[in-house]
């Protein structure tokens, strides 16, 4: 008996195909992109450190925090970021946010033309979206862009650990030193 795949055409066909599946990947303008699977220790430690704090700043204000493993939705198809902030009030169920308010990228030599290329493009066109924070793995240096006036500008760089991260879409400022403690 032949049994014949086909692969999925929708951002919808895409998620319920990619559910328990391992490995990492992303449907970007009906491709399937095959992802990095494994990430440096400083990758996952950042990530970690991040969520934390963001996860303690927002405790009891309405909102969810989520990891790589869980989508969201773009004008593209569906990806995946390193943490993804949203109102709360999703079913248990989904696999994707189609709502994200803040979207984080961890750089990696392997992400770093799509993070401030085509996902930069992507996040940005999201409703949604206050803030699309990129930082980097290495040292403390973080690119935000935020929502001022209904649309994005340029990213603004920060650098150092004593730079200050402003979150104005959630009425927070995070030090740097604090997010690359015991990191860099």
């Amino acid at each position: 008996m032949n049994v014949q795949h086909t692969a999925p055409l929708t951002a919808d066909d895409f998620l319920r195909w990619n559910e328990g599946r391992e490995g990492k990947r992303e449907f970007v303008e009906g491709r399937i992109i095959e992802m990095m699977v494994g990430v440096s220790r400083n990758h996952a430690k950042l990530a970690l450190r991040l969520g934390s704090i963001l996860l303690n700043a927002l405790e009891g204000r309405g909102y969810d925090l989520t990891s790589a493993d869980f989508g969201v939705r773009t004008l593209a198809g569906v990806r995946y970021p390193d943490l993804l902030v949203e109102q709360s009030g999703g079913a248990g169920d989904d696999l994707s946010a189609s709502d994200p308010v803040l979207l984080v990228e961890i750089l990696s030599p392997s992400s770093l033309a799509s993070d401030f290329g085509p996902k930069a493009a992507e996040y940005t066109a999201i409703p949604s979206l206050q803030h699309y924070l990129v930082l980097s793995q290495d040292e403390p240096r973080a690119w935000l862009w935020s929502r001022t006036k209904g649309s994005f500008g340029e990213p603004v760089m920060l650098v150092g650990a004593e730079a200050v991260l402003p979150l104005a879409g959630f009425d927070l400022t995070l030090a740097l030193a604090e997010i690359y403690r015991g990191i860099a």
